[in-house]
């Protein structure tokens, strides 16, 4: 795990990533991911990779997949910068409602794990911004599923306060009706 430092964040299974970069007069070179370092860590296989593009002020999410069709994701920005958030949905969880945000850009090359039973969203700070994430289970429209971004019960900290957002987005329910499937069990 060299090239890799993982720290555990204040939600339970949400881990932010630091991949090492080996700099020189040429610019950077990066691993960004390796499965046996990830898996042995997150205990967790990918399955997709997603590629997001958009403008400064959209904010997508927050997003996730009902069980069994449930996703964990890794996140990294590509290009520019953005707030990503994570939120736990898990019914019965000590921090059932709760969520933490990080700064991830192409200049901080942080990456961002959000297991299944957690919402996720971001919004885009800079000009434009490239998001690469990685899936572990894949898309399937029937059990995708979301939670509107400015729910006053989660209270999340937007830096930005007038989000560009899809239609889909805008009608999203707040926690309390959400669709949710997830629930936490003592391990």
């Amino acid at each position: 795990m060299e090239n890799f430092k993982f720290y555990n964040l204040e939600l339970p299974g949400v881990v932010l990533i630091e991949p090492k970069a080996f700099e020189d007069h040429r610019g950077y070179f990066m691993e960004i991911f390796k499965e046996n370092i990830y898996y042995d860590y997150l205990r967790v296989r990918f399955v997709q990779d997603n590629l997001s593009f958009s403008k400064k002020g959209v904010l997508r999410g927050l997003h996730f997949q009902k069980r069994p069709s449930a996703q964990a994701k890794l996140v990294m920005v590509v290009h520019g910068e953005i707030f990503d958030v994570a939120v736990d949905i898990r019914k019965g969880s000590p921090t059932f409602g709760k969520w933490v945000g990080v700064i991830l850009s192409s200049t901080n090359k942080l990456q961002l794990f959000i297991p299944e039973g957690f919402a996720h969203g971001f919004c885009v700070l800079s000009e434009t911004a490239t998001v690469l994430y990685k899936t572990s289970a894949f898309y399937d429209r029937e059990k995708e599923r979301g939670i509107i971004w400015n729910d006053p019960e989660i209270a999340i900290d937007w830096p930005i306060k007038d989000p560009i957002l899809s239609e889909k987005d805008s009608k999203l329910p707040p926690l309390a009706e959400a669709d949710i499937n997830f629930y936490y069990y003592e391990t």
